[in-house]
């Protein structure tokens, strides 16, 4: 039987979760629940210098925020926890010790002042400093010692690290599920240290241990680990291990295309960077885009479903997915793309949800509608909108008469005659009983023609009275909505101002 799949996002709570990392999160999850695997969230916080109070939950509800959770985590127990690296230290002191005993690592007792004046000399020669097979054995470790000085050492108390031994002369062949067959020649790998004098494992040993307790079957990660890939296949290796297959997801790019997308790009563009507020920095939520927007943009950066298709569902992403079809080179963010997006899921939503919406910033300006007003109003108006927040501007109009008039607008239609062909129209409008689109439209038309005036003379001014603007849905669906004495009160008010 073919083992159950397993992957997990395992983020740093150093600060807010980016909308890169929000993707490696996305990614994971779509994969393991088109594979009915399990999806663990891990959190990596054995660095405490770089702690942030507040991030570990940040994360957690950005991935609920967008319909993601994790199955299994911190506060979601199941068989591998504990879930923060932070309460598994006095794990991965045994393990990186197992790798002595078997010389696949050693201690290393160089202090930060030696290795800083190897690193001044090597450059004063045009050379960089590694550590690794070429002068390990002129340096002070458990490689140059004998048995006895790395025991007198160790007795007295000596800050040591616990070094990684690459292998020297070796190819390594490596596999990317997205990048494929990647080459590496041992030689130019540097022994790594994977545990610290604090005590505290190095990232790389906390996570290859976490990888495989945690029972990991894939691991797909930024392309920013890539470099990691040979130490953490070796690492598999000199454990004995199977280790897990590796997908390295492309770098989101800056709108312009060069570079990757950063907070201050975000700052100067105008556009979110995080899935929800952190501090000052607004997030995709609280800017008005829909998590379903979100998560749609999100899937197509980086990832072709190889077909026209722009528009997904959660649903229909689980089952498209797949990591054959990520592409290796970086996305660009687009911003307006990404409002599109939003425009597209607005459309998408009944009604009566955006009248909802609509109604909490009403109740928040002071107005308030029967609930079947609102949603009629949101009915003639959301197809311009791609943001519940543009309702208003849209619609402003349908609750309070214009308090001023398009300065262009009334330039343009307010003529000689327009007062008295307004006052024509007011005696139309006070003869009509059934003030019903239909037939307003049908009275208004008629005598525009029995006068033998131009509809150009008649509809524009009389939209800019009622509305204020030359904007809005149909001009007689407005009218009807309104009703009919406060349409007649904005042409009086509108002639007497203008």
């Amino acid at each position: 039987m073919s083992q159950k799949v397993r992957v997990r996002f395992a983020p740093s709570p150093t600060g807010p979760l980016h909308i890169g990392g929000l993707r490696t999160a996305l990614f994971n999850y779509l994969f393991a629940k088109k594979n009915g695997g399990d999806f663990v969230l891990r959190i990596e916080d054995t660095d405490q210098n770089r702690f942030v109070e507040g991030a570990e939950e940040y994360i957690v509800e950005a991935l609920n925020w967008c319909g993601i959770p994790f199955d299994e985590g911190p506060g979601k127990e199941g068989d591998f926890g504990p879930y923060r690296q932070s309460e598994r230290k006095q794990l991965y002191k045994s393990y990186a010790l197992k790798l002595i005993e078997k010389g696949k690592a050693y201690y290393a007792f160089d202090t930060a002042e030696t290795l800083d004046h190897h690193r001044k000399d090597h450059e004063a020669k045009g050379k960089t400093f590694i550590y690794n097979w070429h002068n390990r054995l002129k340096l002070t470790n458990s490689l140059s010692l004998s048995n006895e000085e790395v025991k007198e050492k160790i007795v007295a108390g000596e800050d040591y690290v616990i070094r990684f031994k690459s292998p020297e002369n070796e190819e390594l062949l490596l596999n990317d599920i997205i990048r494929g067959e990647i080459k590496i020649d041992t030689n130019i790998l540097d022994d790594k240290v994977l545990f610290k004098s604090d005590g505290m494992p190095t990232y790389h040993l906390a996570n290859i241990v976490d990888d495989h307790q945690m029972q990991i079957t894939h691991v797909i990660r930024g392309e920013e680990w890539l470099p990691s890939l040979a130490l953490h296949t070796l690492l598999y290796d000199a454990f004995g291990w199977e280790a897990p297959q590796f997908a390295h997801l492309p770098l989101i790019m800056k709108p312009v295309g060069k570079g990757k997308l950063s907070k201050r790009d975000g700052e100067k563009g105008g556009f979110p960077v995080f899935p929800i507020t952190w501090n000052q920095s607004e997030g995709y939520r609280e800017a008005g885009f829909f998590p379903e927007a979100v998560v749609n943009f999100l899937a197509l950066l980086g990832w072709n479903p190889g077909t026209e298709q722009e528009i997904f569902s959660l649903e229909e992403l689980v089952n498209t997915f797949t990591l054959e079809r990520v592409n290796k080179s970086g996305a660009r963010f687009d911003p307006e793309k990404n409002n599109w997006y939003n425009q597209q899921w607005l459309q998408r939503k009944s009604d009566d949800e955006l009248a909802q919406m609509f109604n909490a910033e009403l109740d928040a300006k002071g107005f308030s509608a029967e609930p079947e007003y609102i949603k009629r109003v949101v009915s003639a108006i959301k197809e311009r909108a791609s943001f519940v927040k543009d309702f208003w501007d849209l619609s402003n109009y349908f609750f309070e008469a214009p308090s001023s008039y398009n300065e262009k607008a009334v330039k343009k239609q307010w003529k000689e005659g327009t007062p008295e062909i307004m006052n024509g129209v007011t005696n139309i409008l006070e003869n009509i009983n059934d003030f019903e689109s239909s037939i307003i439209e049908e009275k208004v038309k008629t005598w525009i023609s029995e006068s033998e005036l131009s509809f150009g003379k008649v509809m524009p001014p009389l939209r800019l009275v009622i509305v204020g603007d030359m904007k809005g849905p149909h001009l007689f669906d407005i009218m009807a909505m309104i009703g009919k004495e406060e349409s007649i009160n904005r042409i009086k008010t509108a002639v007497a101002r203008l």
